[in-house]
């Protein structure tokens, strides 16, 4: 009874980046680079020239530094083709890509290098004033290799030995024989921006970057072919740049790269000229571009949609793309241990403009590689109805397992980032419908408790930023001797715009309960936000418990 089993006959082969590196740099080999340089021509750079280009890069590194397979290669680089190039030829020539975020404050980003023990960083000219202080304090780097122009005399003196991108690569042969390596080993490593302690290092594998290029570019991802072209805002050093690097090298997509250039003003200029299809970036970029083009009006109706993720993007600043600038904004939600895809929001099929708008003001629905449950405050499941709310965990091939431990150090799995059964603990709170739409109200650190209830930060702010007078909008929870907590709304009015706290809470009392109103008022300059731009709380909580904002209370 019963034979033997029925094994598979499907070939073993690997998923890994010098498959699509490969891929991109010959079957879409005519696609390009286009990097922004400011002035009357962009630089432009073919798929198969990247191709080239990281293959000699690879030999210099090898060659000239002895870089080994598994060993960090650090880049503190812009959005640029040169940076594309050190994307692929490290994790191809089974080396691990860290990208070293710029906008870390000097001693976290020094932590950073020293605990990846970077030997050798490849950096942009421009970033020189950034690197150079910090080069005494790097303890295992040993060299540094410099692209584009930059003041190379401020690095006189420092331990490291300083290198010209282009020299090095210069004569280097133009192919090379990328290891076939486990498809389950590091190819890249992004440290998260360390808004409470130290950054943690989360290690993505050859398979999981494979896996999530393939999700990209699906129909109900950005559905990105060779017709489109990118501008990835969302810098390369933020969780890969949203995956759309590797992405593009699999489908011939055209990428347009910013560069340093990302104030709202080229942005606008680079969109006009260059005529992308789809672009991607957090939600203050998009505001910032917003105003820009009401000040500067430029014809933008070339994006065929635009990804927004990091944080919620507000309904009003949805309806301005759409209804001025003909731009479809697309939601998505993610985090550095997502890769980061988690949900990305096109509703159902079939349904009018009017029944869709509910659905697109979600964060998105979960691809079949990402599952997800809903955890209460009491460590009970919530059904998926809509109305629960919970802490979202997921698990899924290219979700975390484990922060970086250090060289030679155990993975690290602190208990409230990781159940005990694996999965990834989000620290977002929200609902799920039946369908699998999410729905966030909240950062678990940032949901308002008062008096048993909760109050969503974020649906305040939204509903702030709708009022016309109300560029940006953030509200924190602050102690209350009554309720235990209760919103302090901060808000930053647009340009010659005036409105009272009188005014601002009545136009919230006709969005939302009276109970959920803010007492607490205070005008800012300006929302304090992290490395990667999303609204600093932290800050603002600490600012409010020193006595540094001037805070005015409505009795009501």
């Amino acid at each position: 009874m019963g034979g033997n089993p029925v094994l598979s006959t499907m070939q073993d082969v690997p998923l890994l980046v010098s498959r699509i590196l490969r891929h991109g740099s010959t079957i879409h080999g005519r696609s390009q680079v286009t990097t922004w340089t400011g002035e009357a021509e962009p630089h432009r750079r073919s798929f198969a020239e990247i191709g080239a280009r990281s293959a000699q890069l690879a030999h210099a590194l090898r060659d000239e530094f002895g870089v080994r397979e598994g060993e960090p290669v650090g880049t503190l680089m812009w959005n640029n083709a040169e940076h594309l190039e050190a994307y692929f030829a490290i994790p191809c020539m089974g080396s691990v890509l860290h990208t070293l975020n710029l906008r870390l404050p000097p001693a976290q980003l020094a932590w950073v290098v020293n605990h990846a023990a970077d030997r050798v960083i490849v950096a942009n000219g421009s970033l020189l004033p950034l690197l150079a202080p910090l080069l005494p304090h790097l303890k295992t780097v040993e060299h540094v290799v410099v692209s584009g122009p930059g003041d190379l005399s401020l690095l006189d003196g420092c331990a490291p030995t300083v290198h010209a991108y282009e020299e090095l690569i210069a004569g280097r042969p133009t192919q090379y024989d990328w290891p076939e390596v486990d498809e389950r080993s590091a190819a890249a490593m992004c440290y998260t921006s360390g808004t409470t302690g130290d950054p943690k290092g989360v290690v993505y594998s050859h398979r999981s970057i494979y896996l999530h290029s393939l999700q990209i570019n699906q129909a109900e991802s950005m559905a990105l072919t060779e017709a489109d072209s990118t501008l990835p805002v969302v810098p390369m050093f933020h969780v890969n740049a949203w995956g759309i690097p590797h992405a593009v090298f699999m489908a011939g997509v055209g990428l347009l790269m910013p560069d340093r250039f990302l104030q709202p003003g080229p942005l606008a200029e680079m969109i006009a000229t260059e005529r992308p299809t789809h672009a991607a970036a957090v939600p203050t970029i998009w505001q910032g571009l917003l105003a820009e083009l009401a000040a500067n009006p430029r014809d933008i109706s070339c994006l065929r949609s635009v990804t927004i993720g990091g944080s919620a993007c507000p309904p009003s600043m949805m309806k301005d793309f759409e209804e001025k600038h003909s731009v479809r904004v697309v939601h998505a939600w993610g985090m550095t241990e997502t890769s980061p895809l988690g949900t990305i929001a096109h509703p159902p099929a079939g349904l009018t403009d009017e029944e869709a708008w509910p659905y697109r003001l979600t964060q998105g629905r979960f691809p079949a590689s990402v599952e997800a449950r809903l955890v209460g405050p009491d460590g009970t499941f919530m059904p998926w109805d809509g109305r629960s709310a919970g802490e979202l965990e997921v698990r899924g091939p290219w979700i975390a397992g484990a922060y970086f431990g250090g060289t030679g150090g155990e993975p690290l799995r602190p208990e409230d980032k990781f159940s005990e059964d694996g999965w990834l603990r989000t620290g977002d709170v929200g609902t799920i419908s039946p369908d699998g739409y999410l729905t966030l109200t909240d950062r678990a650190k940032d949901v308002i408790k008062s008096g048993g209830e909760w109050i969503s930060s974020v649906e305040l702010e939204n509903h702030l930023m709708a009022h016309p007078a109300v560029a940006e909008a953030a509200v924190v929870a602050v102690p209350d001797e009554r309720w235990g907590e209760r919103p302090l709304a901060t808000v930053v009015l647009k340009e010659d715009a005036t409105a009272d706290y009188e005014d601002l809470r009545a136009f919230l009392g006709e969005r939302l309960a009276r109970w959920q109103l803010p007492e607490r008022w205070a005008k800012i300059s300006a929302v304090p936000k992290t490395s990667v731009g999303k609204f600093d709380k932290k800050v603002l909580r600490a600012q409010y418990a020193e006595g540094e904002l001037d805070v005015t209370n409505l009795t009501s």
